[in-house]
């Protein structure tokens, strides 16, 4: 196993929390505006399924179509702005080691994985329904999701598949909240196609604040 490189905390901010996110487990959090969630691939080669909501209005839900039109791209880099249902620009990618993150592949389930190979599996669909219920929130509220870290390229005729990822143990991205959001993740527990290597690997997410400026005397 490679040792994951330490990455140094954001200029301006400081560490609120760490939380080590085990194969196939899940998070969620709400996150204030102007902090910041850091998803670290320890291992390399690991996709983080990924869906952020306004947490004014859950409604106002991360919407992929959105974000690519104004992103102009297909995949997600430092600068994307993720954009919700009603073209609010809910959260901001400010950083990232790893170029191309997904955002047309969406996440897997217990059917597509029994369509496609023939097994009923833990699935990052779950895991979404799992944290997404804290908030009050299910099945309606799953929409097409960023991957973090995993490789989808489109070739000629818009012939796509999921391959091998670039990600290296210690890669990382980081995102901005830009209004008060919930976050949620699912380490992806995909066994049967490159999105995790064939062989599923913890994550690291850290949530940094602004740091406050002390007052003049």
């Amino acid at each position: 196993m490679a040792k994951a490189k330490k990455q140094s905390v954001p200029k301006g901010y400081r560490q609120t929390a760490t939380v080590l996110v085990d194969p196939g487990g899940s998070w969620g959090s709400l996150i204030r505006a102007g902090e910041r969630v850091r998803f670290t691939d320890l291992e390399g080669r690991q996709a983080v399924d990924f869906l952020c909501y306004s947490a004014l209005d859950t409604r106002d839900r991360y919407n992929a179509a959105n974000t690519m039109k104004m992103a102009e791209n297909l995949f997600i880099n430092p600068g994307t702005v993720l954009y919700g249902e009603y073209a609010t620009p809910l959260m901001k990618v400010t950083a990232s080691s790893c170029p191309d993150h997904d955002t047309i592949g969406g996440c897997c389930s217990v059917e597509m994985n029994q369509l496609r190979y023939g097994r009923r599996t833990h699935s990052c669909r779950a895991n979404f329904l799992h944290e997404l219920s804290k908030f009050g929130m299910g099945e309606a509220d799953i929409v097409a999701n960023v991957n973090f870290f995993m490789s989808v390229p489109v070739g000629p005729r818009g012939r796509m598949a999921i391959a091998d990822s670039p990600s290296k143990a210690g890669d990382f991205v980081d995102v901005e909240a830009l209004e008060d959001v919930v976050a949620v993740i699912s380490n992806c527990p995909q066994k049967y196609n490159p999105a995790c290597g064939y062989n599923p690997s913890p994550v690291s997410v850290e949530l940094y604040a602004p740091q406050r400026s002390r007052a003049r005397r």
